[in-house]
């Protein structure tokens, strides 16, 4: 990996304040533009600061990753994209586990507030209070130290990207670094409604915890699902190296991160295989998010050089590569 990609890993691994942001977002910036890249920002109220390399409208493709990171938890985002049961009902587990909480609190104040004889409201409150908390700890708890999947891995996918990529494939690509997906992908939406020619016709390809796993697999949205030809380009590019397999999902399937907000697009990320599970990914969002392997980013920038490097060849029905 490059010294900038490095020095993020021991360095910027935490980008969740406001302030930490802004100084991720400065040597980002310094290092985008001392490679030669035109680099703008795209600030909004609650959507925060997309940095964008390149020229969205222009580019063939766009690469895409949010550089947000998030509160630590004490349970993991438990994904597993193709079985959407297991995925709703851990969900749900977590939403049960947060409720008997309240529930107990509230039932103990309960019980004080009877025999003390307190007044209703302030019986309700040590409830309403731990509920509160819970909800606001997601958002705004205590920023997790280790971000290496979630999504420092993506970070550096892009980054490492642009600073090899040769200048001769530079116009082809626009690299754009999304704030707040952790918050509700309110980065990607934000860039989405200013650049509304990119969100419904550009390719996208969104890079979202790449870092750990065997399986580097794409979701495609439903519309890009239809176009055979994109699908196979992707294919053509990504190829399995380093013991890693790649594959493009064309049937059920679902990546819940920035990709969504775009039409044609695919969510990029690196799973595990259990026996009964199926592919899931596990750890981020706690202190255990420290997997980093470096042969998925690598396989990952060399797709992307390859990507680009493509150039139709009417004769053979299909592209090449220059």
């Amino acid at each position: 990996m490059t010294e900038q990609s490095q020095k993020i890993l021991s360095d910027f691994q935490i980008r969740k304040s406001s302030g930490q942001k802004r100084a991720f977002r400065a040597w980002l910036r310094r290092e985008l533009e001392g490679a030669g890249w035109t680099v703008t920002e795209e600030s909004g109220r609650f959507s925060g600061t997309n940095v964008i390399a390149g020229d969205p409208e222009k580019a063939d493709v766009l690469f895409t990753a949010h550089y947000d990171t998030q509160a630590v938890l004490p349970f993991p985002n438990f994904i597993t994209p193709r079985n959407m049961g297991v995925y709703l009902l851990y969900q749900l587990l977590i939403v049960v586990v947060m409720f008997f909480a309240v529930a107990v609190v509230s039932f103990v104040s309960a019980l004080i507030g009877y025999m003390t004889e307190l007044p209703s409201l302030a019986v309700m409150l040590p409830g309403w209070l731990v509920c509160a908390f819970c909800i606001w700890w997601v958002f705004f708890g205590k920023a997790n130290r280790h971000t290496a999947n979630d999504n420092t891995s993506g970070v550096v996918t892009l980054l490492e990207s642009a600073l090899t990529l040769p200048p001769e494939l530079r116009k082809k690509a626009c690299f754009v670094f999304f704030d707040n997906e952790e918050r509700g992908m309110l980065g990607s939406a934000a860039f989405a409604r200013k650049h509304k020619r990119v969100k419904e016709e550009k390719l996208v390809l969104n890079f979202d915890c790449v870092s750990d796993g065997s399986s580097i697999q794409f979701y495609p949205t439903t519309a890009l699902k239809k176009d055979g030809a994109a699908l196979a380009r992707i294919e053509g590019a990504f190829l399995p190296q380093s013991g890693k397999t790649v594959e493009v999902v064309r049937g059920f399937g679902f990546y819940p991160s920035d990709n969504a907000s775009f039409r044609r697009a695919a969510g990029v990320c690196a799973l595990k295989k259990g026996k009964r599970l199926g592919w899931y990914m596990d750890r981020i969002h706690t202190g255990r998010d420290t997997v980093f392997q470096e042969e998925n980013i690598t396989l990952l920038t060399d797709g992307i050089r390859r990507m680009l490097a493509e150039t139709a060849c009417p004769e053979r029905g299909g592209t090449c590569h220059a």
